[in-house]
């Protein structure tokens, strides 16, 4: 573990040492840009789109027939067979960058837990999630992620 921790402390420490919140925000945005990309170039992004194109398309049908009840469950199974499907191309990038972020997320704890808060109320969990959540929708958006 210590040859990660120095490998960590070197490309990210310097970002913390600026100010704890720079820090965070910095390596969660690069987390970000790294797991972005590894779904869109793991990931058949055609099929995707038409799967959320098509998802889209049953939500608006499902607001069409709230009131008939056959045909909303009708629409319900077809939008959960369209879900399964959206998820099982999911599935490699997540297991490729599960270990990787759990990893990273091990000195983040140990780099940042003497921190306290950082963002307001929230500690460095709080503020990766946050900051995370920004960056994959502008990142998402900028290079057409489905």
């Amino acid at each position: 573990m210590m040859v990660l921790e120095s490998f960590f402390d070197l490309i990210f420490g310097w970002a913390v040492n600026i100010n704890p919140l720079f820090g965070m925000v910095f390596i969660s945005l690069i987390l970000t840009l790294l797991v972005t990309l590894i779904y869109k170039y793991t990931t058949n992004q055609k099929a995707m789109k038409e799967l959320k194109d098509e998802l889209k398309s049953l939500q608006g049908k499902m607001k069409e027939h709230k009131e008939d009840n056959s045909k909303m469950m009708e629409i319900q199974k077809e939008a959960m067979e369209k879900n399964i499907k959206y998820m099982k191309h999911t599935f490699v990038p997540m297991i490729l960058t599960f270990l990787p972020i759990i990893i990273i997320f091990g000195w983040i704890k140990l780099t940042y837990d003497p921190f306290g808060k950082i963002f307001f109320m929230f500690g460095w969990l709080g503020t990766y999630i946050i900051f995370s959540i920004i960056f994959s929708y502008g990142l998402r958006k900028a290079l057409k992620v489905y």
